[in-house]
């Protein structure tokens, strides 16, 4: 599997859940089902865009984006989130009213075979798509594998309730049953928040340049050090950014005055030989490597007083 085929087969497994899930949730008259199938739909919408960015992704920089196209990963992902958050904030004030106004009558019968379809659909695409954002190491391909294990767990905990409908609807505790829709509503968006609020932090994170882990920053360290431990170096300033898939090396070399060098190959050597390592652990890696013998120009600009 192909990140493009991935994130295609991806939308269009969104896309059948959807269209069900809405169609059976007019007739059943259950939010759980219109909730799980208005998360699909959102999931369809982002993802027509998704497949666009994946093909300027690979295209790479050029004029008009100099830093490449890696930028518009966070920036769907973080749309995605809120979109998600969105409709799970409706459904919570829906949940809300209906518990308060009695409950909601709902179909059990139709509700649990969607359920049933729904549950078996939303796993298989879970592990499909897991496996092939672990082959393509998309990040792009891993926000919609998570998603799926979102909608694996809606789904089989709405499965759950209605079949406790059947269990519950001839003995004492059927008066229950109006407020198990909405209930099921309620635990779904609590249980589930979690997955698109994380989903936009990291996206906001990534689009205000913050740093990737101290790990990454460190192994980053380690391999440019390696790499330039034959030259006198006094000092080094190694900055990363990690935009979706694109991680952005910038190092400042700050090299004695009187360093002599006998050709720029060399230093075109060095620079060659960081990004060739740095590829190794993460290949859409961009190098940025300057030489300098003041370190005014590689310091922190919170250093650079003068």
């Amino acid at each position: 599997m192909t990140e493009r085929s991935g994130l295609l087969f991806s939308t269009c497994g969104n896309l059948l859940i959807g269209v069900v899930g809405v169609t059976v949730a007019l007739l059943s008259h259950s939010q759980a089902i219109l909730l799980d199938g208005l998360f699909n739909l959102t999931y369809v919408a982002t993802g027509l865009f998704t497949l666009r960015v994946v093909r300027l992704v690979h295209r790479g920089d050029d004029e008009r984006f100099p830093a490449g196209y890696g930028f518009f990963e966070p920036l769907i992902n973080g749309i995605k989130g809120l979109m998600v958050l969105g409709v799970s904030a409706m459904a919570l004030v829906g949940s809300v009213e209906a518990l308060m106004s009695g409950g909601r009558a709902i179909s059990p019968g139709l509700a649990t075979i969607y359920g049933i379809i729904a549950t078996v659909i939303c796993w298989s695409m879970a592990l499909i798509t897991h496996r092939g954002a672990t082959r393509t190491a998309s990040p792009l391909l891993k926000a919609d594998a998570e998603n799926w294990l979102v909608n694996g767990a809606i789904s089989s905990a709405v499965l759950l309730a209605f079949i406790s409908i059947f269990l519950i609807q001839k003995t004492s505790f059927s008066t229950f049953i109006p407020y198990i829709d909405p209930l099921l509503v309620l635990s779904v968006v609590l249980l589930s928040i979690s997955v698109p609020i994380r989903m936009a932090w990291k996206a906001l994170m990534e689009l205000l340049n913050r740093a990737p882990s101290s790990e990454i920053t460190s192994q980053v360290e380690n391999i440019v050090e390696q790499c330039i431990g034959e030259l006198p170096v006094q000092e080094l300033f190694v900055r990363v950014l990690q935009p979706g898939r694109t991680r952005i090396v910038s190092a400042h070399v700050v090299l004695p005055a009187n360093f002599h060098i006998g050709n720029l190959s060399t230093l075109d050597n060095t620079r060659e030989r960081t990004l060739m390592e740095l590829k190794k652990i993460h290949p859409s890696t961009m190098v940025d490597m300057l030489f300098t013998a003041d370190r005014y120009w590689g310091a922190p600009a919170s250093e650079n007083i003068r």
